[in-house]
């Protein structure tokens, strides 16, 4: 792994991309027929191959195409998106995509993901106002003081709060706004980039692996599977605990070891580099903590608490969340009395600084596209849907953990992966005896862990941002990777012989 040397994120994101485009000429195109709620006049429509037809939102129509599913479940707006219908998957005319389509895939995934793009860019703008106004300087020598002989802390404390954000309610683009901000804190407390970056994206993606109550993958997974989403709440919470507790300590032992020999750290080669690029080399640690920068970080804080509050109780998504860190930039603006043509200059600065970022993220979502046009995702499904049949209930339960690992790849969103295979996928534990929630529990268990180092997730955006390379990051997380593998296959064993 030491040797492995890969090429930049762009880069391989555009071979992934070649690669899904090759697939498209090699795997059948399929689909599944798909039904949608119409809250409009409470009716449905079933899309397949014939024209669409508009059938009564009833319970019967439900049974009547074997969705076990409340009917509850879609006009509560449970379920919003159109669900795969099971036993209806056929194959239809192929799609290849071909060079047009490769070369177009970036220009639509940026057009795509324009929302996540500009709050990146925002969010840049406003890093580059509060490096100006000095209140970062200030802020982080403050805190090292504080923390003086107790930095472990801090890492415990990030990991479990952002562990919180991702089990409850599904905390992980806004992840992003947090890399420019606690990486220098971490840097500071003499750790490296790379501690400072697992506690974040590792706390994001352990706690959105074994969430609880986040409504973009257990609710939306269990209302597709036709049950409750308290069913199996247990299993998730203790493995909630045990992944997270195994993530801090993996976090500490590097972190101490780093502290005590910085020559150790992964990243060494790059250790006066970014310490540059987030300006710890050039810091003034000896500037004072003035009443006027202390309320700067106050608003700053400010920006994150109300996003958090916004996206977790108020329906908030990227407009309103973008429209925080805006307003929070010119009020800082203000209060830091920078100057109308200084405060424009640098905020244009601060966004270029991460247009590099906003790049992958829309390669990624091309990648997507490529897939969704080329009508393999249903194929795939379908095969893996077969594999299972006749399986001992022990390995059929760490089989689908693997599927859906693997179908996480191709299908990279939590919740469009839950309401596509989901009615597919559920009824199969009752081929084996076994309760639903545990098609859940692997559906989150398999796309957590794969995130981890899915190129298509926002792995390669953090990269990034923290300008660590996807080889260095394959080096650190792979062994805790495998160590977490190894634990959630051996409860996931026992959860179904219990």
């Amino acid at each position: 792994m030491k040797k492995l040397k890969l090429p930049t994120a762009h880069t391989i994101l555009i071979i992934i991309a070649g690669f899904v485009a090759l697939l498209t000429w090699v795997i059948p195109a399929g689909e599944y027929d798909s039904l949608a709620y119409n809250a409009s006049n409470n009716t449905f429509t079933k899309t397949g191959l014939e024209e669409p037809i508009e059938l009564p939102a009833k319970q019967e129509t439900l049974g009547d195409l074997n969705i076990k599913i409340p009917i509850q479940k879609f006009t509560s707006g449970d379920i919003y998106r159109p669900i795969a219908i099971p036993d209806t998957y056929k194959e239809v005319a192929s799609k290849p995509q071909g060079l047009a389509a490769l070369v177009k895939s970036p220009i639509r995934g940026i057009i795509a993901a324009a929302d996540i793009i500009f709050l990146v860019l925002i969010i840049g703008g406003l890093i580059g106002i509060m490096n100006l106004s000095g209140a970062f300087n200030a802020g982080i020598s403050w805190l090292v003081k504080v923390l003086k002989g107790r930095e472990y802390v801090l890492i415990i404390l990030v990991t479990t709060l952002i562990a919180v954000g991702g089990t409850t309610f599904g905390l992980s683009e806004e992840t992003m706004a947090f890399y420019p901000i606690l990486i220098p804190v971490f840097l500071a407390a003499r750790y490296d980039a790379m501690v400072g970056l697992a506690c974040i994206f590792l706390g994001s993606g352990i706690g959105a692996m074994c969430s609880t109550t986040n409504p973009f993958a257990t609710i939306i997974a269990s209302d597709a599977a036709g049950i409750n989403w308290t069913i199996g709440l247990t299993n998730r919470l203790i493995m909630l605990v045990l992944c997270t507790t195994i993530t801090i300590i993996y976090i500490l032992l590097y972190a101490r070891r780093v502290k005590a020999d910085p020559s150790r750290s992964i990243i060494y080669d790059q250790k006066e580099e970014l310490e540059k690029w987030f300006g710890l080399s050039t810091a003034d640690t000896t500037v004072k903590f003035t009443p006027r920068l202390r309320l700067i970080v106050l608003v700053f804080s400010l920006c994150f608490i109300v996003m958090i509050i916004g996206v977790s109780l108020l329906d908030w998504w990227f407009v309103e969340m973008t429209s925080t860190f805006l307003v929070g930039a010119v009020l800082i603006g203000i209060i830091g009395k920078i100057k109308e043509e200084v405060f424009v200059e640098t905020f244009a600065k601060g966004a270029a600084d991460l247009l590099n970022v906003a790049f992958i993220i829309g390669i990624a979502r091309g990648v997507t596209i490529i897939m969704e046009d080329g009508l393999i995702s249903d194929t795939i499904l379908f095969h893996a849907s077969s594999v299972t049949e006749g399986m001992n209930k022990g390995v059929f339960t760490n089989v689908m953990l693997f599927i859906y690992a693997g179908l996480s790849f191709f299908i990279s969103s939590s919740s469009g992966l839950a309401v596509l295979t989901m009615p597919i996928m559920s009824p199969l534990a009752d081929t084996v005896n076994i309760g639903r929630e545990t098609i859940v529990n692997t559906y989150q268990y398999g796309m957590g862990l794969f995130y981890l180092i899915n190129p298509t997730s926002l792995i390669l955006a953090a990269l990034a941002i923290v300008k660590i390379s996807f080889d260095k990051w394959l080096q650190f997380v792979i062994p805790l990777i495998l160590i977490l593998l190894l634990t959630t296959m051996i409860l996931l064993t026992i959860s179904v012989y219990w």
